[in-house]
């Protein structure tokens, strides 16, 4: 595809990329005074009232929340469709423990890959002769630390908190890792698996410069179309955060000072079935009614790297002792962190 057809015109590739950058940047820079004029004008609620203030956070943070997804995760998709899971594949192997272990958690964050490619990747990783820890790096790394989260993460509060969260997920993966890799826990693995053939698991594409352009802004509208539920749900929940919760009740709750506030949020983010899109608003509103820094990224790493579904999937390819050393190993590591974001950073 190097053009596109309309009103019978051939319009350049180019021109097309470039009209809808200029798109995206007009409907960045104009969010937030039509959501401020919707809210209070358009539809007359009084500016600082609880349902004005939840409103308004609403119309303003989904199609902010939108427009970063749609915006940056298609650049993403199509810078990450050069690295291929066969390329992971190749590269983790033969490598020592140590260095596959941050290889694959660094992998991790830059591949597209989610709870439903979770088994296949298993099965190809583990045939292509990776380390049973490289491979639970990588698992950790990349619903944790994904693009999407980071893209989030970054326009939603800075380059600091996107930057906090990278390396604590990385630390949390990489020591997962190392210490699964200790326990020798590879008889745990369902005896099928080392039975099959991985090759026909994943495949090789070379696509043409065309084809990367195509398929990435395709994978952009995949992702906008799955997550858009959760997005609204998300927003929804932390408008109503935002407007209604009372900031002492949010620092009494999970707070410095309350020493069971890190656990308690964890505990309530595994069985929450979200992601990242759907999880940052919730945390964007409880961090504006002063949760520290580490409790909302303790929550935020056990919905996405410890959720019920993930965990289910992963049941057809592990026993049962396998997941419960991974549920354990990784929450521990959450906890750390959380903890440890709260004493530390102010």
């Amino acid at each position: 595809m190097t053009a596109v057809t309309l009103r019978h015109r051939a319009v350049p590739l180019w021109a097309v990329v470039a009209l809808g950058g200029a798109a995206w940047l007009v409907a960045w820079f104009v969010n937030l005074p039509a959501a401020d004029w919707l809210a209070y004008d358009a539809l007359g609620l009084e500016r600082g009232s609880h349902l004005g203030d939840a409103v308004a956070f609403f119309l303003y943070d989904a199609p902010k929340v939108l427009l970063l997804l749609a915006g940056v995760v298609t650049l993403v998709s199509f810078l990450r469709s050069f690295v291929s899971p066969e390329r992971v594949r190749h590269a983790l192997v033969g490598r020592g423990i140590l260095p596959g272990t941050v290889a694959a958690a660094g992998f991790g964050v830059v591949t597209p890959f989610c709870s439903c490619s979770a088994v296949p990747l298993f099965i190809g990783f583990v045939e292509a002769g990776v380390p049973l820890g490289v491979t639970f790096a990588f698992l950790v790394a990349s619903p944790m630390v994904n693009e999407v989260a980071l893209v989030l993460l970054w326009g939603l509060f800075g380059p600091w908190i996107a930057l906090a969260y990278m390396t604590a997920g990385l630390a949390v993966a990489i020591v997962a890792g190392l210490v699964i890799g200790r326990l020798g826990l590879e008889r745990y693995v369902e005896d099928y698996v080392w039975k099959i053939r991985a090759g026909g698991a994943i495949g090789e594409v070379r696509p043409t410069l065309e084809e990367r352009v195509r398929d990435a802004w395709l994978s952009t509208v995949d992702i906008v179309r799955r997550v858009f539920p959760f997005v609204l749900a998300g927003i929804a929940v932390g408008a109503l955060i935002h407007g209604y919760v009372p900031t002492e009740l949010v620092v009494a709750v999970g707070g410095r000072d309350n020493p069971l506030a890190v656990p308690a949020l964890v505990a309530l983010g595994v069985p929450l079935y979200s992601n990242a899109a759907g999880t940052i608003p919730i945390v964007e509103a409880l961090l504006g009614k002063g949760l520290p820094l580490g409790s909302a990224l303790a929550f935020m790493m056990a919905v996405t790297a410890l959720s019920v579904p993930e965990l289910v999937i992963l049941r057809r390819v592990m026993k049962p002792r396998l997941i419960a050393t991974f549920v354990a190993v990784v929450a521990t590591g959450i906890l750390l962190v959380g903890y440890g974001f709260n004493l530390f950073v102010a």
